[in-house]
């Protein structure tokens, strides 16, 4: 149960997009998946079966396929991005429980994603929760370097003017908190079945964890409620 004690100081609240802003059990990101071995299929003239192979070796050696992609082929990110996040999203259901939890934490929102600007745009419109967030800090705004960075959060803090300190990060993969976690952020682990959720779990860095946002958040807000 969170405890709202530890949360009075936050004035930030930052939130990666998939798998974490919507459960992994919708398996959105898995079109997002077959979009990038299609994509890399074309581009390196190959099947899908070697595609797919290079995909994963890229995000295990890059943190991000598209790292891999820019470090190894000099592609253009811009192209990348549009073909993989134009997926349709309309299966995605709405959440309010999460908007209304949202809507009443105190200080900023925003979202923090490896994605794209438009990708984060349109998952948390289908969500029904964009006007929530002040800011989407996306992969572009990274410069491309992906999360675990820690020059990437830095650049977030300093752009967003976060204080550190003062803020609490919301992440589905375990090894994205270290960095959050050095700078003195509070963190929140979402965890999945997939292996990268998982890589890097132990550790001091995880402060929580929770397999329903929406339900966490909800549950936090009532303890500020009952508070005298």
């Amino acid at each position: 149960m969170p405890v709202w004690k530890n949360f009075e100081h936050v004035d930030s609240w930052i939130f990666d997009l998939d798998n974490t802003l919507y459960p992994s059990k919708s398996n959105l990101f898995a079109k997002i998946d077959r979009k990038m071995g299609e994509f890399i299929s074309d581009f390196l003239n190959v099947d899908l079966v070697e595609a797919k192979n290079v995909q994963k070796q890229y995000f295990r050696d890059h943190g991000t396929t598209l790292s891999g992609l820019m470090k190894n082929h000099g592609i253009d990110p811009t192209g990348f991005l549009d073909y993989v996040h134009d997926i349709d999203v309309s299966d995605l259901e709405a959440a309010p429980e999460l908007s209304a939890a949202l809507a009443q934490l105190p200080g900023k929102k925003i979202i923090f994603t490896n994605g794209s600007h438009f990708h984060a745009t349109n998952v948390s419109s289908q969500l029904g929760i964009d006007h929530h967030f002040e800011h989407i800090f996306d992969i572009a705004a990274a410069e491309y370097k992906p999360k675990p960075h820690k020059p990437v959060y830095e650049k977030l803090v300093k752009e967003l003017d976060v204080n550190p300190e003062k803020a609490v990060i919301f992440e589905d993969m375990a090894i994205n908190l270290a960095p959050a976690h050095e700078m003195g952020m509070i963190t929140v682990w979402i965890p999945n079945d997939a292996h990268w959720s998982n890589e890097g779990s132990e550790g001091e860095h995880i402060h929580y964890r929770t397999d329903d946002l929406a339900r966490w958040l909800t549950e936090l807000l009532a303890d500020r409620r009952s508070i005298p």
